[in-house]
């Protein structure tokens, strides 16, 4: 007779075998280029205006001399680069409000696909903007990128939650903040002054984000649609069993047709619900409720201040001007490393611990990162513990809420929610974000810390 230490080995087993025949080679393809190209190009943004700051600035004044022959005030152009950066933020809220109507007509994979035509025109107008002698081509090319991001920040999240296993739902879900940060990485690493981050370059980071576009271009299109789209919104059952083949990898997909037939069968009668109707709905008050919460928890925790303007920070905090862009670089090296571990982990300890330790250790960092802020003055070490502190922030942010609140997004709705949810949670990522960036250096210059760079 088996023991319960042994029936729970057995389950362990089982579990593990059933997640390796759940990852298969076009699942894992379709992950890759879908965050790339999505996810990726989101990260990438949050990055790239930090390392050439002080270029961009530069380029506003020598634009404005030249058509107006004034320099501009120095509030002034405190407001136009904050505007640059958090323009970023009203694209992204502008995307998040169309991205249902989208996913409703195109589909997850088509709205994927034409998201990567919103990358390619702001890379244009962004990385041809100097040329143009036009700060305003860089604004409106922010703006664009912005609805990218918007779009792809909740239809890469419900294409990946549907065309993946359950077992491995989690894991697949963290992959979208895994590309987060490492276009976030790359952007730092670009906009280092032995590659990029010059003053004759810097537009050429801009014009890279077409890179990751014309790749999801170029692969997805051979991938299939979601086959929950295909079932619940086209009814077409050929095509959805054909997509389950695919994304499985094995002929027989009678268990995942019953369960999405089952569900179909409970919500034949039940259409879409609209942004308005799920507001009102009462059975999902609560969750609506969490989504709005752990999204604004997500912007306004103060990790994407950290993300657009690190170099200022890392000055106030007293490191020298040589050192800042490679304690940079180390930033997003931990943001990678923390995001992995987290898709590693999150299956066996679960999406609430992980979300609940990590704002935990985020509010203990901050706080950490007070004290050692306004004691840098008086105590010379300090400064070093000003940057142990941002590190702290960011693991603590990236092991946890860096990519859980999509996966719950994506989990606690059904069908009929779930596109509704996505742009709720979207509006309210947006709004914060704008406002983290457009309010954030002056909050920093009233309080007595410089921010130029």
């Amino acid at each position: 007779m088996q023991t319960r230490e042994e029936n729970m080995n057995e389950i362990k087993i089982m579990d593990n075998q059933q997640t390796k025949q759940g990852l298969t080679c076009h699942l894992l393809t379709a992950s890759l280029v879908g965050a790339f190209g999505s996810s990726f190009i989101y990260g990438y943004n949050l990055s790239v205006v930090n390392a050439p700051a002080v270029y961009i600035k530069s380029f506003c004044n020598e634009s404005w001399a030249r058509r107006f022959g004034t320099t501009i005030e120095a509030k002034f152009l405190t407001l136009l680069w904050s505007t640059i950066v958090s323009i970023f933020a009203a694209g992204g809220l502008c995307g998040a409000l169309v991205v249902t109507p989208l996913l409703k007509l195109l589909g997850r994979k088509g709205t994927l696909l034409l998201n990567n035509a919103f990358a390619i025109v702001a890379a244009l107008f962004m990385s041809l903007s100097e040329i143009a002698h036009s700060f305003e081509m860089l604004i409106v090319g922010r703006f664009i990128i912005g609805v990218n991001g918007g779009i792809s920040l909740s239809a890469l999240p419900m294409y990946l939650g549907e065309i993946s296993h359950k077992q491995i739902r989690g894991s697949l879900g963290q992959v979208t903040a895994i590309f987060i940060c490492c276009g976030v990485f790359v952007g730092q690493i670009l906009g280092l002054p032995e590659i990029l981050g010059k003053e004759s370059s810097w537009p050429f980071m801009f014009g890279l984000i077409a890179v990751p576009a014309m790749v999801q271009l170029a692969v997805l299109p051979f991938l299939p649609e979601s086959p929950q789209y295909l079932l619940f919104e086209k009814n077409d059952i050929t095509k959805a069993r054909k997509a389950f083949q695919v994304f499985s990898g094995k002929e027989d997909i009678s268990e995942e047709l019953h369960v999405v037939l089952a569900e179909k069968k409970t919500q034949s009668q039940i259409r879409l619900v609209s942004v308005l109707e799920l507001l009102r709905k009462s059975s999902v008050r609560w969750q609506v409720i969490t989504v709005i919460i752990v999204m604004a928890c997500y912007q306004l925790c103060g990790l994407n201040a950290i993300w657009f303007y690190t170099n200022s920070i890392f000055k106030a905090a007293g490191i020298s001007k040589d050192r800042i862009p490679y304690i940079t670089l180390s930033t997003g090296g931990i943001e990678i490393i923390a995001s992995v571990l987290s898709s590693l982990t999150i299956e066996r300890l679960g999406r609430r611990s992980l979300l609940i330790g990590g704002f935990s250790f985020m509010s203990f960092f901050f706080g950490l990162l007070t004290v050692s802020l306004n004691l840098q003055d008086k105590v010379f070490w300090m400064s070093y513990v000003s940057v142990f502190s941002i590190l702290g922030v960011i693991t603590s942010f990236c092991m946890g809420p860096g990519g859980i609140p999509f996966v719950l997004t994506n989990e606690m709705f059904d069908q009929s929610c779930r596109s509704s949810a996505f742009m709720i949670g979207g509006t309210v990522i947006w709004l914060s974000n704008f406002a983290v960036g457009l309010l954030f250096p002056f909050i920093q210059q009233s309080s007595g810390i410089c921010l130029a760079d």
